[in-house]
């Protein structure tokens, strides 16, 4: 059973690596314009989340899950790990990669996804209901975490893939792992890290390639100075302190 949940995972991991590079394709070719095809892997995510549920498989792996693991497995770092493609997309620049957006705009498309983000899944939690793998409460679907976790992942990628596809792609290991440990602490079944998955990739999508704030000016051009941070309670999310000098 160990092998076949290790199995499982990386073959996860493997598919969004595959899903991202043929994306990085799609865009060339279509001069980063936003496809259909590039909908494919998020699309796949959510349908494949919202089939397992009340499923013996999703039930299975969840057993699985804690027999490797262990009953008593428990970690912080999945809070903490949702947030490390943020601060890749801000320290990108001044490693020597060439971002897509300035800092300014790099903010907004940080606030503006994890809102439709974090919309989205809220308002699926409420809507399911479905109880938590530990019966803590019912919001388990889908996994909020993951899907803040890919958003940011997302645009990250979309952010530096045409400078350096290797950093681009690097948040989606910590976007994986978040997933993996949210199952890991039996908060979430696999549907829920699934449909997360999806819906964080397609936030993340959507506003690297359509931004209604993107060509917005207020009056006379300001220096601005904001700041991204996490906000970690009983849900995760992100907080922002913008200024105008």
């Amino acid at each position: 059973m160990k092998t076949k949940l290790v199995t499982f995972l990386l073959s996860l991991l493997v598919f969004l690596g595959n899903a991202q590079s043929k994306d990085t394709i799609a865009a060339i070719k279509n001069q980063e314009k936003i496809s259909c095809k590039q909908f494919i892997a998020p699309v796949a995510l959510i349908t494949s989340g919202a089939l397992l549920i009340n499923t013996a498989l999703n039930k299975d792996l969840q057993s699985n899950a804690n027999n490797f693991f262990g009953e008593d497995f428990h970690t912080s770092a999945d809070n903490f790990l949702p947030f490390v493609p943020v601060a890749q997309i801000y320290l990108g620049k001044s490693l020597g990669f060439k971002p897509k957006n300035n800092f300014k705009q790099q903010t907004i498309n940080i606030i503006v996804a994890n809102a439709i983000d974090a919309a989205v899944f809220t308002t699926l939690k409420y809507t399911i209901k479905k109880e938590r793998p530990d019966q803590s409460d019912n919001l388990s679907f889908p996994s909020g975490h993951t899907a803040i976790a890919f958003t940011n992942a997302s645009l990250l990628y979309y952010e530096y893939k045409d400078s350096n596809l290797w950093y681009a792609s690097s948040g989606f290991l910590f976007a994986t792992a978040t997933g993996v440990l949210r199952i890991a602490n039996n908060k979430h079944y696999t549907s829920d890290v699934l449909a997360g998955a999806g819906i964080g990739l397609a936030s993340g999508l959507i506003v690297s390639y359509w931004n209604p704030f993107k060509s917005v000016t207020f009056g006379k051009k300001k220096k601005t100075t904001a700041f991204v941070y996490p906000q970690i309670g009983s849900q995760i999310g992100m907080g922002a302190i913008v200024q105008l000098n």
